[in-house]
């Protein structure tokens, strides 16, 4: 995979306000029509999903945006149907729900690892389309990506995770198997795709050897591809502040409360010298000698 040309900066992040503020638009059709969104991110270990997530819900409203990242299952959810736990995290009316890896665990880490049998593995390649279908014929609109990286990019990656303490919690023991079983990986993704990839919910691939491309690439297709409009907002009005017509309160004094230190405060500018008084310290100074 050919390193793609990198993108001006100042165009980058142009491109992006304008698109986060085109997704704030979707968000609130979704709200208004009642419309109900699951979007599926997959792909490569430290393939950029993660950063492509945040910059999609940035300034998205919490309350009817959510990102669903399940832990393994516990014991009571291994005695479940497989795509149980996911169905009670699915979007009611007006919901934006992006899963943050999904139920095709079973068809990547969970095959490559051996955390599945066979038996479970054939099974859910028979039964997600089924599954997706019913999600889509409910009137779900359903958005699956995966992310692509080269090998020699994901090593990049890891390795600036690795020096980074704000981002070493990202580098578990289970994504660097990744590395070295990096052909396993290849095949079960070619192979739930050929299953999976279905003309009602296909897989979009993201590619991701550069981070800000992909983000820009990923927003602007599901701006594309989901039928959204303009609505009409209500902006409220922002009253005048009425006067105090109770002259007998008197506000507690502001020593009788606790204030968090300002360490702030470290960091402001000093004040800049004036010119005139440069010149006055400098005439002063010469007059002495």
């Amino acid at each position: 995979m050919s390193k793609p040309a990198k993108l001006d900066k100042a165009k980058y992040e142009k491109e992006l306000e304008r698109l986060q503020a085109e997704l704030v638009e979707l968000q609130q059709w979704v709200v208004k029509t009642g419309a109900r969104v699951v979007i599926v991110m997959e792909g490569r270990d430290a393939a950029g999903k993660g950063s492509a997530i945040k910059r999609i819900t940035q300034y998205l409203n919490p309350r009817t945006c959510r990102v669903e990242a399940l832990p393994a299952p516990n014991s009571r959810e291994q005695g479940q149907w497989y795509f149980q736990r996911y169905i009670e995290k699915l979007p009611t009316a007006g919901e934006i729900v992006i899963f943050d890896r999904s139920w095709y665990n079973r068809a990547g880490v969970e095959r490559v690892m051996g955390f599945c049998t066979t038996q479970e593995y054939r099974r859910f390649l028979h039964q997600a389309p089924i599954f997706e279908r019913l999600l889509v014929e409910d009137g779900i609109i359903l958005r699956k990506y995966w992310f692509s990286v080269s090998d020699e990019e994901q090593i990049k990656r890891f390795k600036s995770r690795q020096s980074d303490p704000l981002r070493q919690w990202k580098l578990s023991p289970m994504d660097l198997q990744s590395i070295t079983r990096w052909e396993d990986y290849s095949r079960a993704k070619d192979e739930m795709f050929v299953h999976t990839d279905i003309p009602s919910a296909p897989w979009y691939t993201v590619e991701s050897e550069d981070k800000k491309r992909s983000r820009i690439n990923v927003i602007n297709h599901l701006l594309n591809t989901i039928p959204w409009e303009y609505v009409e907002k209500n902006v409220p009005s922002i009253p005048e502040r009425p006067e105090n017509k109770d002259d007998k309160y008197e506000r507690p004094a502001r020593t009788s409360f606790r204030y968090v230190p300002d360490a702030a405060a470290a960091l402001e500018k000093k004040p800049k010298k004036n010119k005139k008084a440069k010149s006055s310290t400098k005439a002063k100074k010469s007059e002495q000698k």
